[in-house]
This record gives structure tokens, sequence and C-alpha cells, in this order.
């Protein structure tokens, strides 16, 4: 059987940088797919500010979005890159490449949903074909346009035996159950880094809180967990699909004068670590009770603190990591771009219209050809 490569790009809402895999979806050992090689490239710090910026509306702000596309768009083709010569694979043998873009609005419920890229410009620097604009057709047949991962871990994850549930936790948090047998679902779920690492660099000055070593030095404030918990978003039903537009800053602050919290700084981090935790759980135990397995993915595994905090509230649950399945927690995302990315290029649908609520499947994306 000939090889399927692709390569997937990835910038997730952590905003902490890109990763880059290169992968065969048809690998001779028969697997349903073989990661041939990977990159990270960090954000440079300024590239990093100017995203969060562009978060909220500002001055000026067509100009800026196009240069920071443009700066996006070189660490991705350097990302690609990095990821063909880990492989050590020429760039002819790679039929695509899926970029899904940084997202700066996601607005479903206005019909839009945009994700600053500039395609033309990756086809140009890696002399790869690129696939990107993901969300949009989707959004336009009525969905929310996210989480477009559940299908991919459906392929790469599901067992004929156990009910799986996978949770990714990237700046937001979703899940995908996987039972046996019957329909794949999942949603978003809420914050998973966005609020911890927003709290993390205002009070300590850093990105974000390494393995939640500064999360673990707080008590949780229950008061304003109640609070925070009341907030509509988690109580509504899926399909649903939250950003940064919701879960910011501002949020915190309006919840923090809610709860009349005048307490110290840790105890604020260790109690958003406890709501992404809850509303993680809770969306496990309501949709998806029978799960056995719960295998985490994004930069939130390897937030030591938060995997207890887990692990705690899914009891009896078996709660790992997709590392446990031989994928590493930071290349899920990246590989379901690639994936999504062959999807478009054999013209097969790559949403779930029973996760997104679309009006029914879709061929997802836009073709740069090389």
């Amino acid at each position: 059987m000939a090889r399927e490569v692709f390569a997937g790009v990835m910038s997730g809402t952590s905003l902490d940088g890109v990763d880059a895999v290169v992968a065969d979806f048809a690998p001779a050992s028969g697997a349903a797919c073989e990661t041939l090689g990977s990159a990270h490239v960090g954000f440079p710090t300024m590239l990093r500010d100017e995203l969060l910026a562009l978060q909220t509306p500002g001055s000026n702000e067509l100009s800026r979005a196009g240069a920071a596309a443009n700066m996006l768009a070189e660490l991705y083709a350097d990302a690609i890159r990095r990821a063909l010569a880990d492989a050590k694979i020429d760039k002819r043998e790679v039929v695509a490449a899926g970029v899904h873009g940084q997202t700066l609005r996601h607005r479903p419920e206005r019909g839009f949903t945009l994700q600053l890229n500039n395609a033309s410009r990756v086809v140009e620097r890696s002399g790869i074909a690129v696939v990107a604009d993901f969300r949009s057709r989707d959004v336009a047949a009525g969905g929310q346009g996210a989480p477009l991962v559940p299908a991919f871990h459906a392929a790469l994850f599901r067992n004929p035996t156990r009910h799986r549930v996978i949770v990714n936790i990237g700046g937001i948090a979703n899940i995908t159950s996987l039972p046996p047998n019957g329909p794949v679902s999942g949603f978003d779920t809420g914050p998973g880094n966005a609020l911890l690492d927003l709290w993390c660099a205002r009070n300590r000055g850093d990105p974000f809180d390494a393995a939640g070593v500064w999360a673990a030095t707080g008590k949780v404030d229950d008061a304003l967990l109640d609070v925070m918990l009341a907030e509509p978003f988690f109580h509504a039903e899926p399909p649903k699909s939250t950003h940064r537009d919701k879960f910011n800053l501002e949020w915190l602050e309006s919840n923090l004068t809610a709860a009349s919290w005048k307490g110290e700084a840790d105890d604020v981090q260790a109690t958003l670590v406890a709501l992404t935790a809850r509303t993680i759980a809770d969306a496990i135990r309501v949709h998806a009770p029978d799960a056995v397995d719960v295998l985490v993915c994004g930069g939130g595994a390897r937030n030591t603190t938060l995997m207890k905090a887990l692990a705690r509230e899914l009891v009896p649950r078996r709660v790992g990591t997709t590392a446990d399945e031989g994928v590493p927690v930071e290349h899920v995302e990246a590989l379901a771009f690639a994936w999504l990315a062959r999807e478009t290029m054999t013209g097969r649908p790559g949403n779930l219209p029973a996760v997104t609520g679309a009006a029914g499947p879709r061929v997802l994306g836009a073709i740069y050809p090389r």
C-alpha cells in the first residue's frame, strides 16, 4: 500500500507556540497512523503579546492582524520544515499540510469564526500544499465549527470493549466520548489553561504555571468556585463551543467581584484548577457516564496539579494520557489537522454533525495548491 503522508500544524489558544507533525496514514504496520517526525517552534514574546492583544478590539486591528498573520505563516512554515527534517523525508512526499491558524474570534452564534493565517505564504515558504480555514464551512452549515477533533479521536483511540473519553486541555478544554458501540459525541467544556495562564501572567509574570506548582500552594475558595460554576455555558446542552471571547480576564474579574473575593492570588489559581477539573468531570459524568478510561492530551496534561484534581473528580475511572497509547500529548491536535487535511484532499467530510450541530456532513477547509 502506498504511503499517505500529510503534515499537521497547530497553534492553540494557550499561545505557547507551534506544533507540527508529519504522519503516514497508511503505514505498513496497519496502524491508523504513524508519526514520522515532529517539531515545536515557540512564539516570540512580541508575537504572543500581539496575538493576545488581538483577542479583543483595539486600534489599527486590520494592519496589525495582517502583520501578525505573516509572522505566523513564517513560523508555520519553519515548523513544517523542521518536522520534515526530523522525519528525514522530502517535501515532495507530503500530499498537503493541514494548517489550522490562530483563532482570534469564535462566534458561531453570529455565523462566523476567524482563524488568523496566511496560507498562501505557508505554501510559498514550505513548498507544500496547504489546507486551511477548516471551521468556516461547518459554521456556514449551522454548526459550532468546533470541536473538529472527535472524528480523528475515534479513528485513533476508539476501543472495541472499553468506553473511552479523550480530553483535550488547551486554552479551552473539550471532550470526545468514544463508546465501543454507538455514536461519537463531544463538545467544549469551558476553560482549560486559558484562565490559569492569564492569572499566572498577571500575578507572577510567567506565561504559565509550570506543572501547576504555584496552584498547589493555594487553597480552593469554595465560594468563588460556586460563583464561577454558575456560568450558564457550563449548564448549556451540547452542541456547544467557546473561546477566549468568553473566558478571559474580564470574565474572571467579574466573578471575583461577584464573590466579594479578598483572598490570596494563589488561592484563585487553585480555584481555577478546580474549575477546569470540575467542569470537565461534570461533562463526563452527565454525557459519558459509562466511561471507564479518560485519556488527556494538550498542554494541561503536563499540569500535575490539574491532573491530580481531575483524577480525584473522576474516581473510579482510570485517568491517564494519550502517551499511554503511544501518542505524545503535544502531538494529538497537530495530528488531527493532518488527518483533516487528508479528508479534505480526498473529498471526504471532516465534521461530525452530531458533535457540531451542522446541518450535515461537510468537506472542510480551503485548498492552497503547491
